[in-house]
């Protein structure tokens, strides 16, 4: 027999319509086998869908699993954020709250939603920030972005950071280089096994808070906005000094643009007085509404 789901595709961290990057949101999935679910996102073939389902705590707002077209994520961030709004604009949270919890494979997220002129943005709270390994072989790591050594930060180190999905941030020395970058995917794929990184952040400082960047992985080759990866990007521009510390920083990222989705990542970090990683790091952007239909399989 036929099963029928509501499904929405939104675009999140879009400030015009057809911008940012795409999501599909799967409504009441509980019956939907998690097999089936991979192969829905596959069908998909955007970089992440969603399936919501009844929390396991009642006093949180749902329990998503999310995919890409390969392979189930214990945590994203455009998939977070475009839910909560999907959950908030369909009348779908208890009470019509504007901030609650959402479980995920890493744990309770919390989101929340702020009103403003251009509509409803939403924001999320990553989970704590981690430094991991460097990547010693520079050169191998530029190459595998199809660029040279040359075209990195002397002073600021190839490294993972993550506050959930590792990825492994590259500075490079312009907004030039970073379009120029082009993947390898075989030498990207001995880089990401090394440093157990789900895939390449590639970024570089344009000034006034603002960062411009690329993430390549081998599931997405490319993603038009991660926001999973601009928490740990944001505390790694300020641990390196391409963002001034502050108590409170407010950074832009802007990511998709070479791939005509050009997307807008809000990130605010809270240092404390003595402490070299913030205490919070919230991410958020707008969404768009694209796509309302119905599922079958």
């Amino acid at each position: 027999m036929t099963k029928g789901h509501r499904i929405l595709t939104v675009d999140v961290f879009a400030e015009k319509p057809l911008a940012g990057n795409q999501l599909a949101v799967v409504l009441d999935a509980e019956d939907v086998p998690g097999d089936v679910m991979q192969r829905i996102a596959k069908e998909m073939n955007i970089s992440e869908t969603t399936f919501v389902m009844p929390p396991a705590d009642p006093a949180n707002a749902a329990r998503i699993r999310i995919f890409t077209p390969a392979s189930e994520l214990p945590f994203a961030g455009h998939p977070t954020v475009g839910t909560a709004w999907v959950l908030a604009t369909e009348g779908l949270v208890p009470g019509g709250s504007l901030e609650f919890v959402l479980e995920e494979g890493i744990g309770p997220v919390r989101v929340r939603g702020v009103k403003g002129p251009s509509g409803l943005t939403f924001w999320m709270t990553h989970p704590e920030l981690t430094f991991g390994a460097v990547e010693r072989r520079r050169a191998q790591a530029a190459a595998a972005i199809g660029l040279t050594e040359a075209d990195l930060l002397a002073d600021v180190p190839v490294q993972v950071a993550s506050t959930g999905n590792p990825f492994l941030f590259i500075a490079l020395r312009d907004a030039r280089a970073v379009d120029e970058a082009a993947p390898d995917l075989d030498q990207l794929s001995d880089v990401l096994k090394l440093t157990r990184a789900f895939g390449a952040f590639i970024f570089t400082a344009v000034g006034g808070n603002r960062l411009y960047s690329r993430m390549f992985s081998l599931d997405i080759p490319e993603d038009p906005a991660t926001g999973s990866g601009s928490g740990p990007l944001g505390g790694f521009a300020v641990r390196y000094g391409l963002v001034p510390r502050a108590p409170k920083v407010a950074i832009v990222n802007e990511q998709g643009t070479n791939m005509g989705r050009q997307s807008f990542i809000y990130i605010e970090l809270t240092y404390q007085e003595s402490e070299d990683v913030p205490s919070r790091i919230e991410v958020g952007g707008s969404v768009r509404p694209v796509i309302v239909g119905t599922l079958s399989y």
